[in-house]
C-alpha cells in the first residue's frame, strides 16, 4: 500500500517546532485509516512491526487505530477538521523513495522544488515559487527542534538514517509561527522512541551502483519498567554518484534513554555524534546541439566530474593573518568534512487534565570542512575556450592580463605554452594541432578552489504549557511558550585561488609558461596551476545571533462544524558581524616558484582586523485560518500567514501566504486535497559574486510573487493497487529587482531563477500476493527553469522513471532493490550561479549543473 499521505491538521506545534506533546490520538470513524495510511503506536514508544513491514497484518477496516499526529493542540481533532497543510510520511514511504540525499526526502512533499545534485549535502530546496538556489524559509527539524537556528545547509548537520521512523512537513501556515525561519515549510523528521515493553532491533546492509556501502543498526530495550533506552546510526563509504578517484568514510551515532513518571509525563535524553566526509559538485561545462543541452567530449554529463587527483592536496598562498607559514591547502582528497556533537533534554509533565508542562533544549557543536571545484566561476562562459584562445595574447584570451604580465616580466619570451602538472609534458602555442586535440574537445576552462572551514555551536530551546478548556458547545486550547537560541559561527573562507583546467573527468591542472623559440620553459607565470589568489575576498568572518521568541496559539471549536484557529510569534535577534578588513599582501618566498613578477600578492586577503556591525530587529509572525466541515468527508478551508526569515545584521525578510482549500475521501477509492495559494516574497535579499569582480560582493534584492494550485491524490481501485499523485502548478514573478540598490525595469515580469512552473510525481504501486511485498515505478517531472533572472539562459524540462520492489523474505527479512532515471535522461537543475543575473549560451557552450545517470542498488534488512 502507497502509505503517503497529505493530512491538513490545525497549527501543529511539533511539526513547526512547537514543543506540545505528541498525544496517540483515535482516528474518528468516519476517517478511513487505511486511505490515510497512518501507523499504530506502541505504548513502548517505538512503531510496531506493522507499521514498518507489510509482511504483519495491518488492523482490520473498521478497527480504530491511535495515531499520532504531532502536535495537534486539541486532542482527538479529526483531521479534516483542520485548517494547516501537512505531509505524512512512513518509513516504508522513505524506503520507497530511495533517498541518495536527505535532501531528497523533501520530494515526498508536494510544492518544495529540490535541486539535489550537490551530492550527499549542502543541496538547494525551495517552496512555492520561491527562486531556487538556497533553503530560505525552510526549517528542518529532528523532533520538533531546528537542526540549526538559521535553516539553510541543516542538510550538512542532519542525514536520514534507519533511526527515523516518519517525517512530517507543514507548508505555510502555523510554520512560521511555531518555529523560527520556517514561514514556508518545516519538515519534521521522527525518531524511533525507546521500547518499554520488550528489546527489538533492525540491522540493514546497503549498496549502490556508484559505489556507495553503508551498514545502519537499530537496538532499543527497557531497564526497568519505567526506563528504556535506544541506540542507531550508521557507518560508510561512498565515493558520490559521480565519477570520482577517492572515497568518502564516514559514520552518525545517536543515542536516547528516557524515564516514564508514574503520574504521566517522561524525560528523554539524546545524545548524538558524527564525523561524515561527502563529495560535492558544482557546474560543469555542456553543449546546446539544436536547443538541447549535450555533453562536451571528455566529460559525461551523466557521471562525468572535473575533479579527481590533481585537485588532491594544493597550498595556496594567504596572509599570515591566516596561517602563520603563509599557505593554506585545498584538499579534495577530503571532501567535505562534517563533524557534529549533539546532547538534548526533553520533558513532558501534565499538572492536570487540563494543563500540561513541556521543555526541551539541545546543544550543538560542530565543524564543517568544505572543499569545493567550482568550475567557471566568475568567469564564467568566458572562461571556457580553446587552449589555442587561452595562449593567444589578446582579448580574446581569457588570461590576457596574465599573459601581458608575463610577457613584461620574462621579456625574451617568444610564445607562451601550457604544462601539465601531473605528466610535466610541455605543449607550445604553435602546437595548434595537438592543443585544438586536447582530450577531445581542445577547451582549457579556470576553476575555483573553494576551501569554506565553519565551526561554532547551536542552542536551541522551546519552553510552554498548553491549556484546554471545554464549555456548552465549543472546546478551546490555547498553547503559549518561549524559543531561545544562541548561535555562533566562524568562518574561514579565505586563499580561494583558480587554476587553470582542461574539461575533462579527472582533469589536469596546467601551468602557463613562457617558452623561447625551442618551446624550452623561461619563466613561469602561474603557481601549480594558480592564475590569482583571494578571488572571494577576505574570506574571515564571525557571525552571531541570540534570539528570543514568545508564541501563542489557540484553537476554537464551535459544534463539530467550525474550527478557528489564530497564532502569533514575536521574535527579537541580537546579531553581530564581524567581515574580515582586506588588504594586498605580498606572496611568500617559494623555492623553485619564479612568478611572483607575474602575481605579487597573494590577492585579497585578511589585514588582521574585522569592521563590526552590531543589529538587533525584532518582527512579529501571525497566521489566522478556519475549517468547515460540509459533510464527514468533505471540508473546506482558507489560511492567512505573515512570516519572515531573519539574517543576521541583514535585513528581515517577510512573506504573506494564502491558500484555500478542498478535501474529499471517499472510502478507500479517493483521498484527494486542491490547494489555491498565493504567496508574496517581500524584498528578497542575498549577495551573490560579482562575474566582473569575483571579490566583490553584488546584492540582489527583489520582491517575488507566486500564484498556483496544489493537487494531491491517492487513488485505489482495488486493494492490490493504488496510484498516488501530487504535483504543483504555479505562476512565479520576479517585481522591483535592483542590483546594489539600483533598479532593473527590464527585470519585471520575469520568472525568478531555477524556479519550475510545473513539477509533479505520479507513483503507481502494486501489492504482491500473501504479503510477499510490493512493486512500484515513479516518474517525477520538472519543469523548465531560467538559469538567471534575466531569462537569458533556459533550461529544458525533464522527466526521470525510477523502479522498486520491496520483498518479504520472511516476517523478519526484507530485501529491497532499486533504480533510478532508468531512461537516462539529461536534466539540469541550475546553470551557473556564479555568473551574474543576465547569462547567454551564444558561443553554443554553457556551464550548469545536472542530475546523474541511471543508478540502481538495494538493501537487505533483518529485524530482530
Amino acid at each position: 500500500m502507497n502509505s503517503r499521505i497529505t493530512i491538513r491538521a490545525a497549527l501543529l506545534a511539533g511539526a513547526a517546532g512547537l514543543a506540545t506533546p505528541g498525544f496517540a490520538q483515535t482516528a474518528p470513524a468516519s476517517l478511513d485509516k487505511a486511505a490515510l495510511g497512518l501507523p499504530a503506536q506502541d505504548q513502548g514508544g517505538s512503531q510496531p512491526p506493522a507499521a514498518q513491514d507489510q509482511s504483519v497484518p495491518a488492523p482490520a477496516e473498521d478497527e480504530p487505530v491511535e495515531v499520532v499526529v504531532t502536535g495537534l493542540t486539541t486532542r482527538n481533532r479529526a483531521l479534516i477538521t483542520a485548517s494547516a497543510d501537512i505531509t505524512y510520511a512512513t518509513a516504508q514511504d522513505i524506503d520507497r523513495k530511495a533517498p541518495r540525499s536527505t535532501a531528497d526526502l523533501l520530494e515526498l512533499v508536494p510544492g518544495i522544488f529540490v535541486e539535489g545534485t550537490a551530492g550527499e549535502l549542502s543541496n538547494n530546496y525551495s517552496v512555492r515559487g520561491l527562486q531556487g538556489g538556497g533553503q530560505r524559509f525552510i526549517q528542518l527539524e529532528e523532533d520538533g527542534l531546528p537542526v540549526i537556528y538559521q535553516g539553510g545547509g541543516a542538510d550538512f548537520f542532519f542525514s536520514n538514517d534507519i533511526t527515523i521512523d516518519r517525517l512530517e512537513a507543514v507548508k505555510g501556515g502555523s510554520s512560521g509561527v511555531l518555529t523560527v525561519n520556517g514561514a514556508g515549510a518545516t519538515i519534521n523528521f521522527l525518531s524511533r522512541l525507546p521500547n518499554f515493553k520488550k528489546s527489538e532491533g533492525l540491522a540493514r546492509f546497503t549498496a549502490y551502483s556508484f559505489g556507495q556501502r553503508r551498514g545502519d543498526f537499530y537496538y532499543s530495550q527497557p531497564i526497568t519498567e519505567n526506563l528504556a533506552f535506544n541506540i542507531g546510526g550508521y557507518i560508510q563509504t561512498n565515493p558520490g554518484v559521480r565519477s570520482n578517484p577517492f572515497n568518502y568514510d564516514g559514520y552518525r551515532l545517536k543515542a536516547m534513554l528516557e524515564y516514564r513518571f508514574n503520574s504521566g509525563g517522561f524525560i528523554r535524553l539524546t545524545g548524538k555524534i558524527g564525523d561524515l566526509k561527502a563529495a560535492y559538485y558544482a557546474d560543469q561545462p555542456y553543449a546546446y546541439n539544436n536547443g538541447r543541452p549535450s555533453g562536451v567530449p571528455g566529460l559525461d554529463t551523466q557521471f562525468g566530474n572535473v575533479g579527481g587527483t590533481a585537485f588532491s592536496r594544493i597550498s595556496v598562498p594567504v596572509s599570515t593573518f591566516v596561517e602563520a607559514d603563509g599557505f593554506r591547502d585545498f584538499r579534495y582528497d577530503q571532501g567535505v568534512r562534517v563533524k557534529t556533537k549533539q546532547l538534548r533534554i526533553d520533558i513532558e509533565k501534565p499538572l492536570s487534565d487540563s494543563i500540561e508542562l513541556f521543555a526541551r533544549a539541545r546543544y550543538l557543536g560542530l565543524t564543517d570542512d568544505f572543499n569545493g571545484l567550482f568550475p567557471g566561476s566568475g568567469t564564467g562562459n568566458a572562461g571556457l575556450s580553446s587552449a589555442v584562445n587561452y595562449l593567444t595574447p589578446g582579448a580574446a584570451s581569457p588570461i590576457s592580463g596574465l599573459l601581458a604580465a608575463g610577457q613584461a616580466a620574462f621579456p625574451t619570451t617568444v610564445r607562451f605554452g601550457i604544462r601539465n602538472l601531473r605528466t610535466g609534458v610541455v605543449t607550445g602555442s604553435n602546437e595548434v594541432a595537438t592543443l585544438n586535440a586536447l582530450n577531445g574537445n581542445g577547451f582549457l576552462q579556470q576553476t575555483t578552489l573553494n576551501h569554506d572551514f565553519q565551526s561554532g555551536h547551536d542552542f536551541g530551546s522551546n519552553f510552554g504549557a498548553r491549556w484546554e478548556y471545554k464549555g456548552n458547545n465549543f472546546t478551546n486550547s490555547l498553547t503559549v511558550g518561549v524559543l531561545y537560541y544562541d548561535v555562533s559561527r566562524f568562518q574561514n573562507q579565505s586563499a580561494t585561488s583558480a587554476v587553470v583546467n582542461d574539461v575533462r573527468t579527472n582533469s589536469d591542472i596546467y601551468d602557463v609558461v613562457a617558452l623561447n623559440a625551442a618551446n624550452n620553459v623561461i619563466g613561469t607565470l602561474t603557481d601549480n596551476g594558480q592564475i590569482s589568489y583571494g578571488n572571494w575576498g577576505a574570506g574571515i568572518r564571525r557571525r552571531s545571533d541570540s534570539s528570543v521568541s514568545i508564541y501563542a496559539n489557540d484553537e476554537f471549536a464551535i459544534g463539530d462544524k467550525i474550527h478557528l484557529d489564530a497564532g502569533l510569534r514575536w521574535e527579537s535577534d541580537s546579531a553581530e558581524f564581524r567581515d574580515g578588513n582586506t588588504a594586498a599582501i605580498n606572496q611568500p618566498v617559494q623555492p623553485g616558484v619564479i612568478n611572483a613578477a607575474v602575481v605579487p600578492t597573494v590577492g585579497s586577503t585578511f589585514d588582521g582586523t574585522f569592521t563590526v556591525t552590531r543589529r538587533t530587529q525584532s518582527r512579529v509572525a501571525w497566521t489566522v485560518g478556519a475549517n468547515y466541515l460540509i459533510t464527514d468527508n468533505l471540508s473546506v478551508y482558507a489560511r492567512y500567514a505573515d512570516g519572515f526569515q531573519t539574517n543576521n545584521t541583514d535585513p528581515i525578510t517577510g512573506v504573506e501566504l494564502y491558500e484555500a482549500g478542498i478535501r474529499y475521501k471517499y472510502r478507500r477509492l479517493l483521498n484527494a486535497s486542491v490547494t489555491v495559494f498565493r504567496t508574496n516574497f517581500r524584498n528578497q535579499f542575498y549577495n551573490f559574486i560579482d562575474p566582473v569582480n569575483p571579490t566583490i560582493q553584488t546584492s540582489f534584492l527583489a520582491d517575488l510573487g507566486t500564484t498556483g494550485v496544489e493537487i494531491d491524490a491517492l487513488i485505489r481501485p482495488v486493494d492490490w493497487f493504488s496510484i498516488d499523485f501530487f504535483g504543483v502548478f504555479q505562476g512565479p514573478t520576479l517585481n522591483n529587482l535592483r542590483l546594489n540598490g539600483v533598479p532593473q525595469p527590464t527585470f519585471n515580469g520575469n520568472r525568478p531563477e531555477r524556479t519550475p512552473s510545473t513539477l509533479f510525481t505520479i507513483t503507481p504501486t502494486f501489492k504482491l500476493p500473501n504479503k510477499l511485498g510490493e512493486f512500484y515505478a515513479r516518474y517525477k517531472y520538472i519543469g523548465d527553469i531560467f538559469a538567471d533572472s534575466g531569462n537569458g539562459v533556459s533550461l529544458p524540462a525533464y522527466g526521470v522513471t525510477s523502479f522498486g520492489i520491496n520483498l518479504n523474505l520472511t516476517e523478519r527479512l526484507q530485501v529491497s532493490f532499486n533504480a533510478d532515471n532508468v531512461f537516462d535522461v539529461i536534466g539540469l537543475t541550475e546553470g551557473n550561479p556564479r555568473q551574474g543575473q543576465t547569462q547567454n549560451a551564444t558561443s553554443g557552450f554553457f556551464y550548469a549543473r545536472g542530475i546523474v545517470g541511471p543508478t540502481y542498488g538495494g538493501s537487505v534488512t533483518l529485524r530482530f
